[in-house]
């Protein structure tokens, strides 16, 4: 009988890799992570081990090397074709080769191919990447160590990568993985957490501006089975911060690498009279996801948080809502206007919705909404040639296209909000809408103060619009080279006299070479997305010729991974070549249920979130949150009725028998209704804050401020 040693792949298949290290440094509010994959050979043939894993999408691969023995390799960039080329020619004459490349489908997919691994010999690969961290509800920054890569949909036809997949049950992966962090910051660190078991928060100084966590993952009962997610928390979290980064001495001068490179971070806090009143006007598309892929307990959130969301829409706004799978379908012919019929009206559509359009076909659905004609005096108005429409996205459950989420929110000008594990949808709903119900600070400028002989170019995207607790970044290349050159000989920490001015705000920076050119390769990161997009939105053959150039120029001259360009390593020194023809092995990727999938939130203004259903019927409300909220009309009050008696937990004529002589019923109700949920529902708020205020202004416009002390004092006798 034959007797598998070693880990083993569900087809009883060696695994050559066997451990992934990864180290992760955050600065204020980027990081760089390094990876380091283990390979060792047991079997008797040498092996070309395939590695298909997930990378955020935003993230810059900024280095990628191989150790074999005492024998150091590193990759260089090149252009896609040509670095493939290359990798087959080295097998073919038994040369080690390394290949790093991102999908051609999505940039948060990534293939390691490292070929011609000898019979007992090891390997480590080390991989590098810089990302942003995005900025959460809380105020947390959040970093995700994806680990989980569950199948992606594609239309049919299309492939990822030319290599296969394999994948197993989270729980059986048969390699192991390792997770340390050190945060460091101008500001003090006030917590890190965790979703998963890692070792308590340890501080390096006295100020609490450095800390540590770290922990072995596998030992601490990581099964693979979610993404690993680390939230940090800062105190002054919306101080702005500022870096100029010296350039790289050996690149050109005047070349992006060669010159300084200023990112400015932006979250305002805007002033409490801007934010005081909730826009009162704004069109409101809601685009749900009815694939047949999405699970009941989702659909039912979603259907849930969708209820709280129609019932804290602002009367005199335009909303309709549509679904999509292999094809779309939307409740009106175009958006009408907010009212209690069509409230109604939509509600009971949303109800009967199933799972039962097929695939995941969202671009025709988003080119029909974004097709149809403005709506005259709301946010869809036309200020330029362009409409100023604001997409908001969800990423739902682990193994959520991060490239997806995050990059139509930043193509949108919104915001993307990540739900995971045990999280509650409606918290993290309640915030995106609170970016489309509150006034967005528009017509932004920057100008920039600078020294004789110095000029800026932004790098970034323009910022159209900001959002309460919305981060923005911009990244702009400094020129004047002499100017630089001679702060840099003098004292790369002093002082410069580098003026931004934002929303009249001076910063004043600060050269720095401590970020080890992190902002430029950001930058760098940032032009390629911005010309990859132009790229496949061009259809004349010479324009997509001429995008590509520069995404292939700009990534080998920065060292930073395009979808046209690969990391190629050939280790040319081998005494003699390889024998013996290559056994493939693909290491096997994780999969967890059906947690792969994804929930968007989409509109003109703002989005909503991807309401999915499952054919079986739901089964009725029981909850008495949702079932307050449903009795609230589309103007914000409630009636006093035996159906609110109900909800409330009381006999209607007990309800109706306190109520003074002198208020109104709807007043009553509705402020019977903000007490009861005020009372027995605080934990709860985050949900029903928004549909409270505009309850509270309805009172506040029947004249029934006045009637507010009398419903408290006999509070008692309804409660």
């Amino acid at each position: 009988m034959m007797v598998n040693c070693g880990l083993l792949t569900d087809r009883k298949e060696s695994v050559p890799l066997k451990s992934n290290e990864v180290q992760l440094e955050v600065k204020d509010h980027v990081a760089t992570v390094v990876s380091t994959l283990n390979y060792e050979n047991k079997e008797d043939k040498p092996l070309e081990a395939v590695f298909v894993f997930p990378l955020p999408g935003d993230a810059a691969v900024c280095h990628f090397s191989a150790q074999i023995g005492q024998t150091h390799i590193v990759a260089e960039v090149k252009e896609k074709q040509q670095a493939l080329e290359e990798y087959d020619d080295a097998l073919s004459s038994g040369q080690q080769a390394f290949l790093l490349e991102e999908s051609d489908q999505s940039p948060d997919i990534f293939s390691l191919s490292v070929g011609s691994l000898p019979p007992g010999e090891s390997a480590s690969i080390r991989l590098e990447y810089v990302t942003e961290l995005a900025v959460q509800a809380d105020d947390g920054l959040r970093f995700c160590l994806p680990t989980v890569l569950n199948p992606r949909y594609h239309p049919r036809g299309n492939k990822c990568f030319r290599v296969h997949m394999t994948s197993v049950p989270a729980s059986l992966v048969p390699y192991s993985l390792s997770f340390s962090a050190r945060v460091s910051s101008p500001r003090p660190i006030s917590k890190v957490e965790s979703n998963c078991s890692l070792e308590p928060l340890e501080y390096l100084n006295a100020d609490q501006t450095q800390a540590t966590v770290g922990r072995e993952l596998m030992a601490a009962g990581h099964k693979f089975d979610r993404d690993v997610e680390l939230l940090i928390y800062y105190k002054d979290a919306h101080q702005p911060t500022a870096v100029v980064e010296a350039g790289q001495a050996s690149a050109k001068p005047g070349s992006l690498m060669g010159d300084p490179v200023v990112m400015v971070s932006l979250y305002p806090e805007f002033p409490q009279d801007v934010m005081s009143s909730l826009a009162s006007r704004g069109e409101f598309v809601f685009l749900m996801d009815r694939s047949g892929s999405m699970n009941y307990t989702r659909i039912s959130s979603a259907r849930d948080t969708l209820l709280l969301l129609m019932k804290s829409l602002p009367m005199g706004c335009y909303f309709n809502i549509y679904s999509f799978g292999s094809r779309f379908e939307h409740i009106f012919p175009t958006s009408v206007e907010y009212s209690e019929k069509t409230m109604e009206e939509a509600l009971k559509e949303v109800e009967k919705m199933e799972a039962n359009l097929g695939g995941t076909e969202i671009l025709l659905p988003l080119k029909h909404i974004y097709a149809q004609p403005c709506i005259p005096k709301q946010f869809r108005q036309v200020k330029t040639e362009m409409v100023p429409n604001i997409v908001l996205t969800f990423g739902i459950g682990a193994g959520a296209s991060s490239a997806l989420i995050n990059g139509m929110a930043k193509e949108g000008g919104g915001h993307a909000q990540f739900i995971t594990g045990t999280d509650r949808m409606q918290p993290k709903v309640r915030t995106i809408c609170l970016f489309a119900l509150q006034p967005a600070v528009e017509d932004i400028s920057v100008s920039w103060d600078l020294p004789k002989g110095v000029s800026s170019t932004i790098l970034s995207p323009p910022i159209t619009a900001m959002f309460q607790g919305q981060r923005s970044l911009i990244y702009a290349q400094l020129t004047g080279q002499n100017y630089f050159e001679e702060k840099v000989k003098k004292l790369r920490t002093e002082r410069e006299f580098v003026f931004i001015k934002i929303f009249k705000l001076h910063l004043q920076l600060s050269l720095s070479s401590v970020f080890r050119l992190t902002v430029h390769m950001l930058a760098a990161r940032t032009v390629i997305r911005s010309l990859e997009s132009e790229q496949r939105t061009h259809r004349g053959q010479q324009d997509e010729e001429v995008k590509k150039k520069k995404v292939v120029e700009l990534s080998v001259q920065s060292g930073v991974s395009s979808s046209f360009t690969a990391l190629i390593a050939v280790n040319k020194d081998v005494g003699k070549a390889v024998q013996g023809p290559l056994v493939r092995r693909n290491i096997p990727t994780p999969f967890y249920g059906s947690d792969s999938q994804i929930c968007l939130y989409f509109s003109f203004y703002v989005t909503g979130p991807v309401v999915t259903h499952e054919a079986a019927s739901p089964p009725p409300r029981k909850d008495p949150l949702l079932q307050l909220v449903s009795l609230q009309k589309a103007s914000g009050c409630w009636l006093l009725d035996a159906d609110l008696a109900a909800a409330l937990g009381k006999a209607s004529e007990e309800v109706k028998k306190a109520k003074p002589a002198s208020v109104n019923s709807e007043v009553w109700a509705s402020i019977l209704a903000l007490i009861w949920l005020h009372g027995f529902k605080m934990d709860a708020k985050e949900e029903w804050e928004l549909l409270t205020l505009k309850a509270a202004s309805w009172i506040k416009a029947q004249n029934g401020n006045k009637h507010n002390l009398q419903g408290t004092v006999v509070l008692t006798s309804v409660y």
